[in-house]
């Protein structure tokens, strides 16, 4: 029995971090979407949402099965709870994501360099993909240090999007034939915020599930050290 369950969180461990990475992807090809202006790798974000979603799907269900067949306890517990959240925070990510894609399909033509520079759409992104890599690196190698590092990198994503609505102001009044690509990219910096947030939760549920795992073996260690 033992064994089994063994078996099957390893087998949720490997898709929830088959869909970390799979959205982690999606967030670095919408950085390079919009850089470049590429419609086609836009539309390929889009295609790759149904991905996210069976994955999710998947996930949930493995959830639901450990839970009512195996009855798990302890760190077992801890960890299938956090998979369950990080799961649906992962969903919502790549739905930013995706609206993101949909959002440079409608651009119609590239955005200057000067406008993202003003509204500092390559900080959002690489702060926001630093995140995500953070709490991907933090899952495989049980680092909490390394999750904690995305509370201070979200601070940076809350305070371009607070100074956003001042920068897309100027903008529209000094060109105001652009201000529906201004909206989107307004539109754009609210959703990069957004996933900072649903990374931070990530994070959290990481070190919920990981430091009662070190604690369970400070505990057996301690056991062991008495038994000798």
């Amino acid at each position: 029995m033992s064994q089994h369950i063994d078996t099957e969180i390893k087998l949720l461990k490997d898709n929830v971090l088959e869909l970390m990475f799979l959205v982690k992807n999606q967030l670095e090809k919408g950085q390079k979407a919009l850089d470049s202006f590429d419609e086609e790798l836009a539309h390929e974000i889009m295609a790759n949402e149904k991905r996210v979603d069976s994955l999710e799907l998947t996930i949930d269900r493995d959830c639901e099965e450990l839970l009512a067949l195996h009855n798990p306890v302890a760190v077992d517990l801890r960890f299938v709870m956090a998979a369950f959240k990080i799961n649906s925070d992962l969903e919502r990510v790549g739905d930013h994501a995706n609206s993101i894609a949909k959002y440079i399909v409608d651009f119609g033509r590239p955005i200057e360099d000067k406008t993202f520079e003003s509204m500092r759409l390559k900080v959002m992104y690489d702060t926001s993909i630093k995140m995500m890599s953070n709490v991907f690196n933090a899952f495989i190698t049980e680092d909490t240090e390394l999750a904690r590092k995305v509370f201070k990198l979200d601070k940076t994503l809350n305070k371009i999007n607070r100074e956003t609505s001042e920068v897309t102001a100027k903008l529209i009044q000094e060109d105001v034939e652009q201000t529906q690509n201004y909206l989107y990219l307004f539109s754009i910096i609210r959703k990069l915020e957004r996933v900072g947030d649903l990374t931070k939760n990530i994070a959290e549920e990481l070190i919920f599930y990981m430091e009662a795992k070190v604690l369970k073996h400070k505990k057996r260690n301690s056991n062991n050290n008495k038994s000798t």
